[in-house]
């Protein structure tokens, strides 16, 4: 895509270098990423030096640094920068937000620490990141959901007991953060393969890139699954270090460079068709906030979710019409037996972190009584969108979906 002026990547490289500039003198800079989500489990990433808190000037501003989970190129760091724009407008001024993208004070799969310990004082990235610390929080968006999306996820999140139980989760590992999950996202491909997926047993063996309870649910399947931040995958398929990967949409996908290693993207799956992202506040820096600005950035943070969800919408279907059309990709539907193997994995896994974590089996039990009911009538209540496609495209020659 070409480069447009007010390029949020070019605020980036501008906002990173005032903040090296002072961060110099107050924090300590991580040195590398974690290579695979299974070491965030065994070994705790080395902890980033305290940093000063929220800076107030003369003038009554209050300052935040933060940091992104995801590289300044991806759109995902693109919404983190939305986010703190409207924060910024919303005050007035009076609370400012800089975004930095990963890595630069800590790896991605390290903001919590980061965050809860004060050396951020806010981030945006995924609940998943966090899964070597507590499991359960993979079922913020990592799996089947119950067969809810990620915007039913959400209305269990604020309505349904969610919001309490996240809460109770994190005090559980002693995280000193305040949680926003926001931003519902569409269901991410299965992903990106050298050939076509037509059967589970095609996973077997097959070097697979994935995370949180989703490591679980390939593993069952066969694969060797590696988990790595976004910005790691692309170099480590083209090295031959892992077959096949997913990520997350059209737009991340291909900023990210997967149609350079690979042409065939497997549409649909149930490892994460109900994911959103997460915006998170040091509690004590949040606290300390006057109550109309922490009123502000709730209000913000549900206005950010909508404009998300608009975005993503239009960014992705050019991306994904892009693709086709200019890249060579290949889009093919994934197999139904492969998407019924996905479940029947997923619950045994489920089962498994069930009965080893009080947690896992409360959080449970609270989605499955909400989705009951909200997708029941979601099914029953909204008409299938395919007729409609097709009496307007298909005829003109649009191919909407093509079989594997």
């Amino acid at each position: 895509m070409s480069k447009k002026p007010g390029n949020p990547a070019d605020q980036t490289i501008t906002s990173r270098r005032r903040f090296l500039t002072r961060a110099a003198a107050t924090t300590a800079v991580a040195a590398s990423a974690m290579p695979m989500f299974a070491m965030a489990q065994d070994k705790k990433a080395a902890a980033p030096a305290p940093a000063a808190p929220a800076v107030v000037s003369s003038t009554g501003v209050t300052s935040m640094r933060w940091q992104s989970t995801w590289p300044a190129k991806d759109i995902f760091h693109e919404y983190a920068l939305d986010f703190a724009k409207k924060v910024n407008d919303m005050t007035g001024g009076d609370l400012r937000i800089e975004v930095l993208p990963a890595g630069a004070v800590v790896p991605a799969f390290g903001l919590l620490d980061a965050v809860s310990k004060g050396a951020l004082d806010g981030g945006h990235g995924v609940l998943v990141y966090h899964y070597g610390k507590q499991n359960a929080l993979a079922l913020w968006g990592s799996g089947p959901a119950f067969g809810m999306d990620a915007n039913m996820l959400l209305s269990w999140h604020k309505y349904g007991g969610g919001k309490e139980l996240l809460a109770k989760l994190y005090s559980s590992i002693g995280a000193n953060v305040v949680s926003f999950p926001y931003g519902p996202m569409p269901t991410q491909p299965l992903g990106w393969f050298k050939k076509p997926i037509t059967k589970a047993e095609d996973f077997k063996g097959l070097k697979y890139r994935t995370v949180g309870i989703s490591i679980d649910v390939f593993t069952g399947m066969g694969a060797a699954v590696n988990a790595l931040p976004g910005g790691e995958i692309v170099p480590a398929m083209d090295r031959g270090l892992l077959d096949a990967a997913e990520f997350n949409n059209a737009s991340s996908d291909r900023i990210l460079g997967f149609p350079d290693v690979a042409k065939v993207c497997m549409l649909q799956s149930y490892h994460q068709n109900a994911e959103q992202f997460e915006i998170m506040f040091n509690k004590a820096k949040y606290d300390a906030l006057p109550a109309k600005m922490r009123a502000i950035i709730d209000n913000a943070v549900e206005a950010a979710s909508q404009d998300m969800s608009w975005k993503a919408v239009h960014r992705y279907s050019q991306d994904y019409m892009e693709m086709q059309q200019k890249q060579g990709v290949k889009f093919y539907k994934t197999p139904d037996s492969i998407l019924q193997r996905q479940l029947t994995a997923y619950d045994t896994a489920a089962d498994k972190k069930a009965a080893d974590n009080p947690m896992f089996k409360e959080i449970v039990a609270s989605q499955k009584r909400f989705a009951e009911r909200a997708v029941r009538w979601d099914l029953d209540t909204n008409v299938n969108r395919r007729m409609a496609y097709n009496h307007y495209f298909a005829k003109s020659g649009a191919k909407p979906e093509k079989k594997a």
